[in-house]
């Protein structure tokens, strides 16, 4: 009987590779006992991880990174192998703000900038905005998209943490004026008439990396083997879910109320040719690839807002988490071009080279 490997998620579109891998049999095909375990938050995922609850999880890479440096606890051993989805946050407003912001004669940015100081002036304290975790790409995209229109996101709002599934009847109830989360939950809020969509995360940074897979690193050294088949499964499976004639299906199995029953209409919009905002994609685009650029963006931002110290080494970080190495074997053995050598390491071949300027 071959160990069963514990992999966490969230009830996110973004978790699709893992299902799909899972239904489709794609992890017996490779000799693979599979256990999902679908978590409640991310921190509660990333502390199963850190404590050896969960051997793999779909993590997000800036608390993957904190967790490795201690930002949020004792420092975790993790490694990021591969990535799993590019895209798919949105920027939500309740209907108040989303009004308030609508003049098309001036950007958003500014709009929604003008609007959260007049709010913090007229109640005397900041509104609250919701992000999906203190230590996530959402948070990092949302605070370098107000801070290049002149909003300070330490003052002129008020972050709060609410879990991605949370974030729609949070928004209803009004106790928060807006959210940056991933799919299907924008789609979800507009569709249940607890706000507006104002962009994607695509339209702050084209392409940006966004979930990724990340290993406990005691149980990687233990079982090399077993997590080579692991990123063999999820490769293929992210082709099947990078296909716009899967998608319905796709839709359907993460509406399956026993798995992550997500609402299946906004799920589609966020799958390959949907309707919605944000397409996620899971393997075009070097989606697959952990390029240590990407991680080096993230600590950059982190660094800026005064969550890492100015004297760590970032480059060091980035180097003993993404583990572009794990990889490329596999990647090679499923005929798939995979990187080469650049003055910072492996790079993918077709890595996306623009990033966000620098504000």
């Amino acid at each position: 009987m071959s160990q069963t490997i514990r992999i966490g998620l969230l009830r996110l579109v973004d978790s699709a590779p893992v299902v799909v891998a899972q239904e489709r049999g794609i992890f017996e095909e490779l000799g693979l006992d599979v256990e999902l375990s679908v978590e409640p938050s991310w921190a509660n995922a990333a502390d199963k991880l850190t404590y050896g609850l969960l051997d793999a999880a779909v993590m997000l890479p800036p608390l993957v990174l904190a967790a490795v440096m201690g930002l949020r606890g004792p420092k975790a051993r993790m490694v990021v192998p591969m990535g799993l989805s590019q895209g798919g946050n949105t920027i939500v407003l309740g209907n108040e703000a989303a009004a308030a912001v609508a003049n098309a004669g001036c950007p958003r940015a500014r709009m929604l900038g003008d609007w959260l100081r007049s709010e913090r002036r007229r109640r005397g304290t900041a509104v609250k905005f919701a992000v999906v975790h203190h230590f996530s790409t959402h948070n990092l995209l949302l605070r370098y998209w107000l801070a290049g229109a002149g909003v300070d996101p330490d003052r002129d709002i008020e972050t709060v943490v609410v879990p991605p599934e949370q974030v729609v009847e949070a928004l209803a109830s009004g106790r928060i004026a807006g959210f940056c989360a991933g799919a299907p939950w924008g789609d979800a809020a507009e569709a249940a008439g607890a706000g507006k969509i104002l962009l994607g995360s695509s339209r702050i940074w084209p392409s940006h990396p966004e979930k990724c897979l990340a290993l406990a690193a005691p149980w990687a050294e233990a079982h090399p083997a077993v997590a080579r088949r692991l990123l063999q499964a999820l490769l293929r499976a992210q082709i099947l879910c990078d296909s716009p004639a899967e998608a319905p299906a796709i839709a359907a199995m993460l509406a399956q109320p026993e798995g992550l029953a997500l609402p299946e209409s906004p799920t589609r919009a966020a799958l390959a040719e949907g309707l919605g905002v944000e397409q996620i994609r899971f393997h075009a685009g070097a989606t697959w690839f952990p390029a240590r650029s990407h991680a080096l963006w993230f600590l950059g931002q982190m660094q800026r807002w005064g969550w890492v110290g100015a004297g760590v080494d970032l480059d060091l970080v980035a180097r003993e988490v993404y583990r572009p190495d794990l990889l490329a074997a596999v990647a090679a053995e499923e005929g798939i071009p995979t990187c080469v050598a650049s003055a910072g390491g492996l790079e993918p071949v077709w890595l996306p080279t623009a990033f966000p300027p620098e504000r």
